[in-house]
């Protein structure tokens, strides 16, 4: 097997990728991993400043790129993303969504405003962006749609009960849009990462306690760094994966295979 093969095997050279969330943290670390697969990647979120760091820093790649914010809880600012990056290139074939957020507090104390914020981020919001960009992989016939899930898509952590419930729904959504979209060539999966110190949960894992119990129950005994999570991020979305779709890959330390 020639060095060749296995550089055109991973390519995404002449691709098209979004990353949603791509500003900071996983998201980040993936669009730059991209970038460097030969992409052309736009790094989208909310913030107009870093939207813009992050487009000058995948130009230092040589990732051509645009510079639009989004946020997954508005759909018209999905839309226009995506009507910009489809005019600008002429097609999207991949889609990573990480954008999301957290809340931490005792379930029977939980307001119900932030278990509605947790559950439109998390799980509405990557229905938006799967849907509205998902249109326009099934138009042009072909497309990778990557999802972010959790451990908490599999088993409970402690009083995240909002976050749990909203990521174990991602794991289904992706599941029912690939068996759904695959006659049109368009693939879905998700990457179930374990605990990776992130923007997100750095506050949580500043509790010793809650840190200790973590890195107990994962077997390479150390949180996982997000440019760990761009091998599988290329993968699902190269040739390397091209019949892959429906699944959840956990990249967490042996987290999910530990027992007693």
């Amino acid at each position: 097997m020639s060095q060749s093969y296995l550089e055109q095997l991973f390519s995404l050279q002449g691709k098209v990728a979004v990353v949603l969330g791509g500003t900071s943290g996983i998201g980040q670390a993936i669009a730059r991993g991209y970038a460097r697969a030969g992409a052309a990647v736009v790094a989208s979120s909310r913030d107009q400043k870093k939207v813009d760091a992050e487009a000058a820093e995948l130009e230092k790649l040589g990732s051509k790129t645009v510079r639009v914010t989004s946020d997954v809880q508005d759909r018209a600012s999905l839309e226009a993303l995506c009507d910009k990056v489809a005019g600008e290139f002429g097609r999207i074939d991949i889609l990573m969504v990480t954008s999301g957020t957290l809340k931490k507090a005792p379930s029977a104390e939980l307001e119900e405003s932030d278990w509605v914020r947790v559950i439109d981020a998390n799980l509405n919001g990557s229905f938006r962006a799967n849907q509205i960009f998902g249109r326009r992989m099934i138009e042009q016939q072909g497309g990778a749609i990557i999802n972010t899930c959790s451990m908490t898509t599999f088993v409970t952590f402690n009083e995240v009960t909002a976050y749990a419930a909203s990521k174990a729904g991602v794991g289904m959504l992706t599941k029912q849009l690939a068996v759904e979209w695959a006659g049109h060539n368009v693939r879905v999966n998700a990457i179930a990462p374990g605990v990776f110190r992130t923007p997100l949960n750095t506050a949580a894992l500043d509790i010793p306690e809650r840190a200790a119990a973590i890195l107990a129950r994962t077997p390479m005994n150390r949180f996982g760094h997000v440019d760990e999570l761009v091998g599988a991020a290329i993968f699902l979305a190269s040739e390397a994966g091209c019949f892959v779709t429906g699944q959840i890959l956990p990249v967490d330390g042996g987290f999910l295979a530990k027992g007693i």
